[in-house]
């Protein structure tokens, strides 16, 4: 029995330790999540100064088939597919991998995929789409545009190679608390309809813009940075959702936790109380023999 009693209290003590990390990765967890949400809204200033400079631009140009449009014959697409390097994510990896993987059925050509994070890398892997590049995931806001400029520069490298089609990217957005969702986009060549949104602009002012230099270049100038702050937009969120997911995660997991010295106690009380129960018994029973003896 007092075995027993131990074995119980050393087990009361690694849960109640466990618990301690559980609850300092929560806390963590929420931190990175407000960092990279934050850095989220920072950039839609910028954002929107870059579709206001595409919208002068293209208002001055009838036709952007040099940048804009697809390409004919065969080609070779590649999907950019947001990850994480951590695990302690539930099904964050699971979503996007299947989510893309999905999505990338109804597209023509051959299709090459770039992970961002080793888990997606084996995710892609399992789900047939072959990554080709592997990045490694951020930790901190700071290392966002290190990578997004990494990104970008084999970017750069596939569109000018031969057959380059189209560029796509893939992953998980914060929705509320610690809910989130997988979302998908065409980079490059531009989305139709954010093309038609773009195009329908208004300046916010009478004093309308003109185009400084070759309009084709500052095109592909404001083209670039479209794409920077897109991908930078698409690796902040999927932090953000990351966090998100490892919140939930540790959430249920302090909550088995509870419960798990919530019964550690229940068994605790009811062995020490069978042990005091003997004891009296004990105590009686050599009470009774001797007033018998007596």
């Amino acid at each position: 029995m007092t075995g027993s009693l131990e074995n119980i209290q050393r087990r009361t003590k690694s849960a109640g330790e466990l618990a301690l990390v559980v609850r300092t990765m929560k806390a963590m967890a929420i931190s990175n999540m407000t960092s990279f949400e934050m850095a989220v809204e920072a950039l839609q200033d910028y954002y929107r100064s870059i579709s206001l400079g595409m919208y002068v631009s293209l208002r001055d140009q009838i036709t952007s088939e040099t940048v804009m449009h697809d390409q004919a014959g065969p080609v070779r697409h590649v999907a950019i597919v947001f990850g994480s390097d951590q695990g302690l994510v539930g099904p964050f990896n699971d979503t996007i991998s299947l989510f893309s993987k999905k999505t990338l059925k109804a597209v023509p050509g051959r299709m090459e995929s770039w992970a961002i994070g080793e888990r997606t890398f084996f995710r892609l892997s399992e789900s047939e789409l072959f990554p080709t590049k592997l990045f490694t995931v951020p930790t901190s806001v700071s290392g966002i545009t290190p990578l997004v400029n990494h990104i970008l520069t084999h970017i750069e490298e596939f569109r000018k190679s031969p057959n380059s089609g189209s560029i796509f990217v893939f992953h998980n957005s914060p929705l509320t608390g610690e809910t989130y969702q997988p979302k998908s986009r065409r980079l490059f060549p531009i989305d139709e309809q954010w093309e038609q949104e773009v195009r329908q602009l208004r300046w916010p002012t009478r004093n309308l813009p003109e185009t400084i230099g070759h309009p084709k270049e500052t095109l592909r100038t404001l083209v670039r940075e479209y794409l920077f702050v897109s991908l930078y937009k698409a690796c902040a969120e999927s932090l953000a959702s990351e966090n998100a997911s490892r919140l939930a995660a540790m959430t249920r997991a302090e909550k088995n936790i509870e419960e798990m010295l919530e019964v550690l106690q229940q068994n605790y009380n009811r062995m020490r109380q069978s042990m005091i129960d003997e004891e009296l018994f004990d105590v009686v029973a050599g009470f009774e023999a001797l007033k018998k003896k007596g």
